[in-house]
């Protein structure tokens, strides 16, 4: 049992099963491969959750009173299993956790399938966010620890499998409905798919188990000004990209009022170039550096809103939604790889500290749109939001883990 040399910057002791820093680079590549088909896998899971909203929705017989009220307990169960998250991957290692909790993923999905009723449907989905939450530190913990055997950041390519799975999940979701397939039979196979690649790859994780034990201190300890920051930065981001997910057709076919089929093409422009961001952006991190990129990147966030509110007309605000895409496309990752080396906290931990404040940014920004836009304008709502990119590029500035 030998430590890995690069995990001395985090100040932890792991016992490893491998001598990776002697391994060949074929090897290296391989676990490359088998991280990224987690992220795969996870996002392949949610992508066939989110196609079949509608035909649930109508299935159920719900409003979209109830249906908004019931798709609430997924964030619930995000937010309930957030403090346990960094725990148990520091206790047990991300590389048990997270075979486990991404079974456990799947699983759930196939139980959103067999739903017959409203109640049955969000203690499902409550269960989907628990592990969909555990899954997120997990598989985030290994990126970290794969990305400290390259000489480069390769955390955006892994979020870019995430995004891949969510257009193949699409993509398979029309197909079953074109085949008119049940929807617990389509999350079945789904399910299958992810247990196969699960089991073809599970045994090329880091075997890494943190040890670190903190000291216990009495009465209230300050955050992490760091963490602090980089949660602020990614609540900015993942407000930007959640808005993006729930309002660019609402934008489109209100504010651009195109016709028909062109509704989805706000969407569609920003998760092309939101996907693309994430395969091109570990090299532009590597030849410009992390502070430069996701300063450029904040700016972009901005001006694609600020764009999309003055201009709001087919063309303009098409390419307005893809450089938001582009925008968002680092942020989160970076936010992710430099907390994950964080000097004094082990890799779970600090990434559930960040990760809780940025997917508040997820869960309340699109709320707060329909709020803004329902006492002035959606256009007005899309100007509040686009401040936010122009945060994020001055908050980058402040922190100094930042390269």
């Amino acid at each position: 049992m030998i430590d890995l040399n690069f995990l001395t910057r985090f100040k932890t002791k792991g016992k490893y099963k491998k001598n990776y820093r002697d391994a060949k680079a074929s090897y290296l590549v391989r676990i490359r491969w088998a991280v990224s088909l987690f992220y795969f896998a996870m996002g392949l899971c949610f992508a066939t959750w989110a196609s079949r909203i509608p035909h649930i929705k109508a299935a159920l017989g719900l409003s979209d009173g109830q249906l908004g009220t019931i798709l609430f307990a997924l964030p619930v169960g995000q937010l309930t299993m957030m403090y346990f998250s960094g725990k148990l991957v520091t206790r047990f290692g991300s590389h048990r956790i997270l075979p486990f909790s991404i079974l456990m993923y799947a699983f759930s999905l196939t139980n959103l399938g067999l739903a017959t009723n409203a109640w049955q449907l969000a203690l499902g989905l409550y269960a989907f966010g628990i592990f969909g939450n555990l899954t997120n530190i997990s598989v985030n913990t290994q990126g970290v620890y794969t990305e400290g055997l390259f000489k480069r950041t390769i955390m955006s390519s892994f979020h870019g499998m995430w995004s891949l799975a969510g257009f193949t999940g699409a993509l398979v979701g029309l197909g079953m409905l074109a085949l008119d397939l049940g929807t617990y039979s389509h999350f079945l196979i789904v399910a299958l798919i992810a247990f196969l690649l699960i089991a073809f790859n599970f045994k090329f994780l880091i075997k890494a188990k943190e040890t670190i034990r903190a000291e216990k201190k009495k009465g209230f300890q300050k955050p992490d000004k760091t963490l602090v920051l980089l949660g602020v930065i990614g609540f900015c981001s993942m407000a930007s990209e959640g808005i993006m997910f729930d309002w660019s057709g609402v934008f489109f076919k209100d504010i651009v009022k195109v016709p028909g089929a062109l509704v989805v093409l706000g969407y569609t422009s920003f998760m092309i170039m939101m996907a693309s961001g994430r395969f091109i952006g570990d090299r532009l991190i590597h030849k410009f550096g992390r502070k430069r990129v996701m300063q450029i990147s904040g700016i972009m966030i901005s001006t694609g809103f600020f764009t999309a509110v003055i201009f709001p007309y087919l063309i303009p605000s098409t390419l307005a939604f893809m450089l938001i895409g582009l925008g968002v496309s680092t942020v989160v990752p970076t936010l992710y790889s430099i907390a994950g080396k964080h000097p004094t906290i082990p890799t779970g931990e600090a990434l559930t500290a960040v990760s809780s404040v940025s997917f508040l940014g997820f869960l309340m920004g699109p709320p707060v749109i329909g709020y803004i836009a329902e006492l002035s304008s959606l256009r007005f709502s899309f100007a509040f939001i686009g401040i936010f990119g122009f945060a994020i590029a001055l908050m980058v500035s402040r922190i100094k883990a930042i390269e």
